[in-house]
């Protein structure tokens, strides 16, 4: 079904064919957004050690620098989601590449870890208000098909992280200035404005239905409002030092004033996808720098860059999106999620016992787990809660990505932590050593409870020796934490089934279409 572009509230007759052709455009060009917002991710991973090296940042300042890439994109989705029907589709993408170009320019021109730092931001504020706008442009445009598409679209991630690694590899090898390295980010971003500022940008289907913002509004409800509040509150609370229970009350207080308004608790399903999408995104996003770290030992041993581990599984799921309507037709998006679920803990388990060649055999596993995860995920909100609109939509990407950073990532970091604290202590039993009581002498308390950490200022005077056998037992640490990284795809498997159980005592999954409101003749 296509949409026919609005003129002052009216509807064009313009040729199906037209439309088509324009439709594929426009879907092309938001495709490039999310290849250019991968070439600033890559780049920047790839630079940051020159970085530090030559504007004399610490690693703490390098952190920050990584860090401000990803919550400004949470943050900017909600923000953009709320006011997006209003400014429209179009006024949202011009933001976005203002904000992409300025921020290639301003980090080019660098001198030092402000400049790199309001690079960074921008660049993230950039692609969140983006990614407010392609999926619900996605999904509006193909109403029948939408998660075949969101798959495809969501293919444009891994695409840029291939085609960004390559060029980034090669580029680094002929020596090339690091800030010429950077102006390439501006070919994708220069792409997609060619690309999209001359087309129409459909009406979306929640509009075009005549359905209310505040209808809208009550589909995500207080619980799903909680939330995307609580999540943006923990992660703007930690950077301004908030505590732990001005954190909780500000959430708390700002639910309760919306829940004023809105005055529905949300569609319990919706809120059910919300909460398993913080577990989706922290096995796909929070465990790949995991992978690179333990292959990058096994590539090095073939003389191979640990970069080429992220462009060998990128190319896997890369491939495997651009393929998925057959796959979504063959198992139904529930279906799929929970083949997907199945898969991922697969690949995670063998992770976690793999060595050697196997580690990578391993990787292809967890890469084909993940593969469909997002995009299907996506199009299962959009098929079901059309009424939701970019609301629904976006603040279910805007939970994986937030809920990454302030949940997952954590989560990683203090299991990885308690295992390393437990592995020394063993190792030292079995050993007759004393390397956990010398070392691992610092207490910490973090959101999920007290842990210890090996002292980085007593590690500056160990003998090489000790240096690689703590080394040894940190890589085991990693594989033991895959293992319990392995229950969050487990949760998930259990929530799918739970769904796929409830549609089919409803009849079966359906995808929700909302008929078009009928103008007066």
């Amino acid at each position: 079904m296509d949409i026919a572009p609005t003129v002052a509230g009216q509807q064009i007759n313009v040729p199906a064919a037209h439309h088509h052709s324009s439709h594929r455009v426009l879907f092309w060009g938001c495709f490039t957004v999310l290849v250019a917002s991968a070439f600033g991710f890559v780049f920047r991973s790839f630079l940051m050690d020159g970085w530090g090296v030559q504007f004399g940042l610490s690693k703490t300042q390098q952190g920050e620098i990584f860090g401000v890439s990803f919550w400004p994109f949470g943050i900017s989705i909600v923000l953009f989601s709320l006011i997006i029907d209003k400014v429209g589709y179009k006024m949202a993408m011009v933001f976005a590449f203002a904000c992409h170009v300025l921020s290639v320019l301003l980090t080019m021109m660098a001198n030092g870890y402000w400049m790199l730092y309001w690079g960074t931001l921008l660049f993230a504020l950039g692609n969140g208000a983006a990614e407010a706008v392609v999926n619900p442009v996605v999904a509006t445009m193909y109403p029948h098909e939408k998660t075949k598409w969101l798959n495809i679209l969501h293919a444009g991630w891994p695409s840029g992280l291939v085609l960004a690694g390559l060029a980034g590899i090669a580029m680094m090898h002929t020596g090339l200035r690091w800030e010429w390295i950077i102006g390439v980010i501006l070919v994708p971003v220069l792409l997609y404005g060619v690309m999209i500022f001359n087309r129409r940008f459909p009406v979306s289907e929640r509009v075009r239905a005549g359905v209310s913002y505040l209808d809208m509004v009550k589909e995500v409800g207080i619980g799903g409002m909680f939330i995307i509040i609580s999540l943006c509150t923990f992660q703007l609370g930690s950077l301004l030092g908030w505590s732990l229970t001005g954190k909780i009350v500000i959430s708390l207080a700002a639910t309760a004033i919306l829940g004023v308004v809105v005055r529905s608790p949300g569609r319990p399903m919706f809120i059910l996808l919300l909460l398993v999408m913080i577990l989706l995104a922290t096995t796909e996003l929070g465990t790949d720098s995991w992978i690179t770290d333990l292959m990058a030992p096994e590539m090095a041993k073939a003389g191979l860059s640990g970069g080429w581990v992220l462009i060998y599984t990128s190319l896997i799921m890369a491939v495997l999106r651009f393929y998925s309507g057959p796959i979504v037709h063959r198992f139904a998006p529930l279906g799929l999620l929970a083949l997907s679920a199945l898969v991922a803990i697969s690949g995670l388990q063998f992770l976690s016992y793999a060595a050697g060649f196997m580690i990578i055999v391993a990787a292809t596993v967890y890469a084909l787990g993940k593969t469909f995860l997002w995009g299907t995920m996506l199009g299962v909100v959009a098929e079901q809660f059309p009424r939701g609109g970019v609301l629904a939509l976006n603040f279910t990407s805007a939970v994986g990505q937030v809920g990454v950073g302030v949940i997952g990532a954590v989560i990683l970091g203090f299991v990885q932590d308690k295992q390393l604290d437990a592995n020394l202590e063993k190792y030292d039993a079995v050993n007759g050593t004393a390397l956990h009581s010398t070392y691992v002498t610092e207490q910490r308390t973090g959101l999920f409870g007290d842990y210890r950490v090996i002292d980085p200022d007593k590690l500056t005077t160990a003998t090489p020796q000790t240096l690689a056998t703590i080394t040894a037992v940190k890589e085991d640490a990693k594989k033991d934490a895959l293992r319990t990284v392995s229950l969050f795809p487990v949760v998930m498997l259990a929530a799918y089934f739970f769904m796929i159980l409830y549609y089919r005592s409803k009849g079966g999954y359906r995808a929700v279409l909302l008929p078009p409101l009928k103008r007066p003749e």
